[in-house]
């Protein structure tokens, strides 16, 4: 019998479940990237903290943050995205990706940039032909820094350091977080989506 895989928003109480996704998957290094500089003390865009679950467990994730630079004011930094060993090989993170470009697209924003490898982005639009002219705000490998445009032209004139630009954690948004103990306020649920995996 095939597993159902769901897709959906991440609630605030996922918080424990997806760090701990993300210490299995990346190691204590990932604080350590330049990419973590755009998302300390910030809030993930709006309707973009994405989880896959079977039942109740977290088995993927993967949350895109505001960001911008120049001639660039609507990007997104998409990452990290994870998934949990035991459920690799099975399309998870392809459809998490799908999602989430969907989301951007839809949320009318204008560009999405990573750093990861080109051989698997790819197949999403990503390339890092299109992310030349920016930089991330610390140490990074030139040929992983990846961009897609979502709508025409949207890259040609982007350049420099990328900034963060999303929702910062305050003191409101931690007292509205709840008993999570991140400071992370729930992302609203907007939809969800089903998946079968059977050894995909």
């Amino acid at each position: 019998m095939a597993e159902t895989i769901t897709l959906e928003d991440e609630r605030a109480g996922d918080a424990a479940a997806r760090e701990a996704l993300l210490d299995r998957a990346m190691g204590p290094i990932r604080f350590r990237r330049s990419s973590e500089r755009l998302r300390e003390g910030r809030l993930p865009a709006d309707g973009l903290a994405l989880v896959a679950r079977d039942g109740a467990d977290v088995v993927g994730t993967v949350r895109l943050w505001n960001a911008r630079a120049g001639g660039l004011s609507d990007a997104l930094m998409l990452g990290p995205l994870a998934v949990d060993e035991g459920y690799r090989g099975r399309g998870i993170a392809a459809d998490l990706m799908a999602m989430a470009l969907r989301r951007a697209t839809l949320g009318g924003h204008a560009a999405i940039v990573l750093v990861g490898d080109a051989p698997y982005y790819s197949r999403f639009g990503f390339t890092a032909h299109a992310a030349r002219r920016l930089a991330m705000p610390g140490p990074f490998e030139r040929h992983r820094m990846l961009a897609v445009a979502l709508w025409p032209g949207a890259l040609e004139r982007a350049h420099g350091t990328l900034r963060a630009a999303g929702r910062r954690i305050d003191a409101m948004t931690t007292s509205t977080a709840g008993a999570n103990g991140t400071g992370e306020a729930a992302t609203p649920i907007t939809g969800q989506e089903k998946i079968a995996v059977n050894g995909r």
